[in-house]
């Protein structure tokens, strides 16, 4: 199976593509902060992009902000000289997440909950779903959007009494990684069944020699103890859904 080390490495260099940085530059000095012109280089994960971008991402030490012109001299102008915590408490920036790996040294295979069944489905029994009533209660779980430059590939679904009750997709963003989201209907939450499923495919990804990420939001506590649960670690923190108004216009 994939090592350790594997991970970090095609985490870091695709982080290092999307952001248009070195690896070098995730890995700097604390609380330092290096500015680039974001481009879409060949490789990039493929996030939709408006002609306004603002990206900020920290591994722990250094910060690497990647912009356009307009929101780089933005983020000069405001976070010179600030520590790390000062810099990500700027009142433009709207929302943490935190994106979460394996620890393949730690994470085993977890038994399924009792009064489960559990099966695999390909994209297009979700495709069907989605056509009827079931498929938009996960919209957590599943990317259904034809719109998008990738789907979810990857899908496990927990069953009660032959209904649907969780889920659990996993979406190929790049050529070595993948996103992982799950949801489980309200009544049959804390019964170990988004555990279970997400680490489910996150096996079946690393057997691929491949890295499955799973990412929330910093306030969603319960995903966040999901990740944590089934031995996963924080790996960075980011945003990029940020609100300039009020101060582009100064620039």
């Amino acid at each position: 199976m994939i090592t350790k080390e594997d991970v970090l490495s095609i985490v870091q260099s695709q982080l290092a593509t999307d952001l248009n940085c070195s690896v070098e530059d995730l890995n700097g000095e604390k609380d330092s902060i290096v500015f680039v012109d974001a481009k879409e280089n060949p490789g990039r994960r493929l996030f939709p992009r408006k002609e306004r971008y603002f990206e900020i991402l920290s591994m722990g030490k250094s910060i690497v902000v990647s912009a356009t012109p307009e929101r780089l001299a933005i983020a000069q102008s405001q976070m010179q000289g600030k520590s790390r915590d000062a810099v990500f408490s700027l009142p433009f920036i709207r929302g943490l997440y935190l994106h979460f790996l394996p620890d393949v040294t730690k994470i085993k295979p977890m038994s399924p909950p009792d009064l489960f069944t559990f099966e695999w489905m390909g994209r297009e029994e979700v495709y069907q779903l989605f056509a009827d009533t079931v498929g938009p209660k996960f919209r957590e779980a599943v990317i259904y959007d034809p719109n998008l430059p990738w789907q979810t590939d990857l899908i496990m679904v927990a069953k009660k009494d032959g209904e649907i009750v969780g889920m659990a997709g996993a979406s190929k963003t790049c050529a070595k990684m993948w996103q992982i989201g799950d949801e489980i209907l309200p009544e049959y939450r804390n019964r170990g069944l988004a555990s279970f499923l997400v680490n489910r495919l996150t096996f079946e990804i690393l057997e691929r020699g491949e890295v499955p990420t799973y990412d929330a939001i910093s306030s969603h506590i319960a995903s966040l103890r999901v990740a944590n649960r089934i031995g996963y670690f924080p790996a960075w923190v980011s945003d990029w859904r940020c609100n300039f108004e009020g101060l582009e216009q100064q620039f």
